[in-house]
Order: structure tokens, then C-alpha cells, then sequence
């Protein structure tokens, strides 16, 4: 990109007529724009702490998919006015950049207006400025927000005030988020996960099968270990709830869950799972997770209540070296290297 002279009556062409944006956040949304058609990105995201002169804005942005969040309410009223924009319904207040970020990418998901998969141009301002009436688009990033939503859990595990430690918790959270992508031979599993309280949770379950981890040794039980993982997920198919421990040993699989489901209200469409794991959840300190066999969803039960919701991600494509065999001069077969995207199974 070529530097600009300074006087106002020599700017240059793609510079004129947007005099009512700093001329470092025109050059942002020019990159942003080329990001989108290079990439290429589902949406611009911009983070607005301040009036921009948003019909330059739009216009910059011509031919791009345009998602804002508003700092605050009053701003967001008025924005929402535009029929050019599509304004989150977020009201964060006083936020830092990146938790501003995260919780409009969340709301982005949960609102369908972008894909659990989707790559994001992100604009917003990452420095502050001593003139609070100046609006300065200072910082751009592309997320891709399948990875993004994988580090937005891990946050979100950490608030739930349980004594299941952080890296239990998580790890059967990775599991079921797995189960609930890929599910198993080809057929979408939905399954349930106990963790804590284990002794209270026993007393409210009853046997449906023989337990497969009778016998095995607690380092074969233990979820935090990926190949144990790798396992439960053949058991994750069998009818009735897995039992973990506190520790992340698995103690019991294929059982039936008999809390009482008194004062149990279930957003519409949840069934007998998501009721069986809500009525634990509220009997006893455990944290039930459940994985839906329709969607993949994967929600967490508290208390009796869902308190957090994560939405399956896409399947992952991994880019790695496809080997296949070619010919030299002679005729001979010699293996070849090509680089390529492998969709991971």
C-alpha cells in the first residue's frame, strides 16, 4: 500500500470522501476488506466503543458481511436504527478488549449469525487514546473461531464454583465435545457424564449393564489420560450415564440415574437425559454433562440448571503431507510429497 501525500486536495483516490474516519482506520478497513474476499472470512466484526461516521464505514466495507457490537447501551440503540448493520444484542459495560471480544463471538454463535466454524476479521481498539472523542480503529485480527471457542471453555470452566477440579472438569469436557463432533463409526452418540460426588451419585443410580471398569487399575481409569479418553468413547454408545470421580477416575458406566426431578424446568426440546442430569446435578455437588445425540451440544448441569452451553464444533480440517507413489525418468515408483488439506475422521 503507497504512502499518501499530506495535503487534504492530493489524498488519495480510495482516501477521498471518508474524511469522517482516521485515515489509519480507513487503511484497517481496506485490509479487512481484502481479508474477507483472500481468506475467505465469513464476517467483519467490529467492536465499537465510540460513534464512527458509519456510512463511511459501511461503504469501506462494501461487499462484506458486517457484524457490530456496541460498549454500551445508547450506542447500540442508535446503531440498531441502520438497517446496513447487524448489531449484536450485547451490553458487556466496562470490559476488557479481548473478554468484549469473546462475548460477542459467543453471542455471534448462539444467535446462528455465524457458524461454530466460521474465520472472523475482528475490528476494534486495542490502545487507548487520551481524546475520548476520537475513534480509532487501531487493531485487526482473524479468528478462527472453532479454535477460539475451544479457549472460551477452559474461562468459563474456571467460574463454575465446584470443588471438581479445573483439569478433571475440563478433561471430560474435551471428551464430550469430542463425542459430540465426531461421534462414533459415523453415528451422532448422545451420552451423559457425572463428575464428583461420587459416593452421593452412586446411591441415586442403579446398575442397566455390567460395569466395564470393574478390575481395571486407577491409571486405567482416569480421564485425564487421552488414551482412556479414546476408550470411553466405545462405552460412551451403551444406554445409562458414566460415573467419574473427583480425581477423574472413571468408577461406573451404564447407569440409570433415579434422582427425585422434583422442580425440574427444561428449556423446550431437552428430554429424559438432560432431566436425569439437571435432577442430579441438584440432589447432590456433582456436575452433569451432557452430550445431545441431535446435535452434539454439549451442556453442563448445575444446581439443577444448565450453566454452560457449548456448541459442537466443526469437523477439523488438518493440513499435513499426502504421500502417493509417481514415476521417475526410468519408469520406477518413487514417493512424492504434495502438501494438502486431509479432513480428520
Amino acid at each position: 500500500m503507497g504512502t499518501c501525500p499530506r495535503g487534504n486536495d492530493q489524498l488519495a483516490p480510495d482516501l477521498r470522501g471518508f474524511m469522517g474516519l482516521a485515515r489509519q482506520t480507513v487503511s484497517l478497513l481496506q485490509a479487512a476488506r481484502q481479508l474477507v474476499h483472500i481468506l475467505p472470512a465469513d464476517a467483519v466484526l467490529v467492536l465499537a466503543e465510540k460513534g464512527l461516521d458509519w456510512d463511511a464505514l459501511v461503504e469501506q466495507l462494501d461487499g462484506c458481511r458486517l457484524l457490530v457490537a456496541a460498549a454500551d447501551a445508547q450506542l447500540k440503540q442508535r446503531l440498531e436504527a441502520r438497517t446496513d448493520l447487524t448489531v449484536l444484542d450485547l451490553d458487556p459495560g466496562p470490559t476488557p478488549t479481548q473478554e468484549f471480544m469473546s462475548l460477542a463471538l459467543l453471542e455471534a454463535v448462539r444467535t446462528d449469525k455465524l457458524r461454530q466454524s466460521a474465520d472472523v476479521v475482528v475490528l476494534y481498539n486495542g490502545i487507548e487514546v487520551a481524546d475520548e472523542k476520537q475513534e480509532l480503529l487501531d487493531s485487526l485480527s482473524v479468528i478462527h473461531l472453532g479454535e477460539h471457542l475451544e479457549r472460551l471453555s477452559a474461562k468459563d470452566l474456571r467460574q463454575l464454583d465446584t470443588q471438581v477440579p479445573l483439569e478433571t472438569l475440563r478433561a471430560v469436557v474435551d471428551l464430550a465435545l469430542e463425542i459430540g463432533r465426531e461421534g462414533r463409526e459415523g453415528h451422532p452418540v448422545g451420552t451423559m457424564f457425572v463428575v464428583g460426588d461420587t459416593g452421593k451419585v452412586l446411591g441415586m443410580c442403579r446398575p442397566m449393564n455390567f460395569n466395564p471398569f470393574r478390575g481395571y487399575s486407577h491409571r486405567e481409569r482416569d480421564v485425564r489420560d487421552r488414551n482412556v479418553r479414546e476408550q470411553i468413547k466405545d462405552l460412551a454408545q451403551l444406554e445409562g450415564a458414566i460415573i467419574i470421580r473427583r480425581d477423574g477416575v472413571a468408577v461406573a458406566a451404564a447407569v440409570r440415574i433415579d434422582a427425585p426431578d422434583k422442580g425440574i424446568t427444561l428449556s423446550k426440546g431437552l428430554g429424559t437425559r438432560h432431566a436425569a442430569a439437571a435432577a442430579i446435578s441438584k440432589c447432590t455437588k456433582a456436575i452433569a454433562i451432557v452430550v445431545s445425540q441431535s446435535s452434539g451440544t454439549v451442556r453442563l448441569f448445575q444446581n439443577g440448571e444448565v450453566v454452560l452451553h457449548i456448541e459442537p464444533l466443526a469437523r477439523p480440517m488438518t493440513w499435513g503431507q499426502l504421500h502417493m507413489d509417481a514415476q521417475d525418468a526410468n519408469g520406477v515408483n518413487r514417493p512424492a510429497v504434495a502438501r494438502g488439506a486431509a479432513a480428520t475422521e
